[in-house]
């Protein structure tokens, strides 16, 4: 199962069911990824929990598109297209469930917070390759992965990007560089279209204006940092804020606290 697994991320191939008769609920793989790697859209046949003990992942499925850096992991439901960038170097750690073993979980991809002792769960699921339901040790760490995993805090890092083509040129430039502080005027005079279009086309296409979404996308970045380690200030200014006082009122509007509270909050559930 864990051979196939990594042939599956390399060539992007739909995972095939778990063998009833093999007693496997549970089957994974450990994978180092250099920056800049891609591995292209693909799904599974299982649900997917994937997580990287060291550097961040980008991961996009549909018009979604998730940032997960450490402590946070992703849940990909089964039968999900998706692809994965790696924007540093990536020690991946993913865990396939089999499917009805844990349906009533989600739905939908939703990011996680992972505390130490659901990473030491997944760490050690990852080391054993497989959890079998007839061994007794294996069967009550998949029962102690999945109640955890239930139990965590989702995450709000992604945004939604818009399909009309030059609204998408821009978003991805935006997405690029956080920090930017062109208006959109100009950076629809970039890609030769007028502002009224493009907000047409995030209305449409995403559900709000664009200047909504860019905030979402500063957002996105700013939760990386600080769950980096990054000081306030540090962070306000990565995601085009020049003072930090109007970033952390940005956050409080949309988290209803301070970053200082909300990081510290973080780590009480660590």
């Amino acid at each position: 199962m864990l051979r196939h697994n990594i042939w599956l991320l390399r060539h992007g191939e739909i995972l095939t069911e778990f063998d009833p008769k093999r007693g496997v609920s549970v089957a994974s793989l450990a994978y180092e990824y250099p920056r800049g790697f891609r591995v292209p859209e693909h799904a599974h046949g299982s649900n997917q929990l994937i997580y990287a003990t060291r550097g961040a992942m980008e991961v996009s499925a549909g018009q979604s598109v998730w940032l997960i850096p450490p402590h946070f992991a992703l849940w990909i439901p089964a039968r999900t297209c998706h692809r994965i960038q790696m924007p540093g170097p990536v020690s991946m750690r993913t865990l396939y469930l089999r499917r009805g073993m844990a349906s009533p979980f989600s739905a939908g991809c939703v990011v996680l917070h992972v505390t130490p002792f659901l990473r030491e769960l997944i760490v050690e699921a990852v080391r054993l390759g497989q959890l079998r339901t007839r061994n007794r040790h294996e069967r009550a760490l998949r029962d102690l992965l999945i109640l955890h995993l239930k139990t965590a805090s989702p995450m709000p890092t992604f945004v939604t990007l818009p399909k009309e083509r030059r609204a998408l040129a821009i978003a991805e430039a935006v997405m690029t560089n956080p920090a930017q502080l062109k208006p959109l005027a100009a950076l629809c005079a970039n890609v030769g279209v007028s502002v009224r279009t493009i907000e047409r086309a995030f209305r449409k296409d995403v559900g709000t204006d664009f200047e909504s979404w860019r905030r979402q996308v500063r957002l996105m970045k700013a939760v990386e940092l600080l769950v980096s380690g990054c000081s306030i200030k540090e962070v306000a200014f990565a995601v085009g804020y020049r003072q930090s006082s109007a970033f952390v009122e940005m956050f409080r509007r949309t988290f209803g606290t301070t970053p200082k509270a909300w990081v510290s909050a973080l780590e009480k559930l660590d």
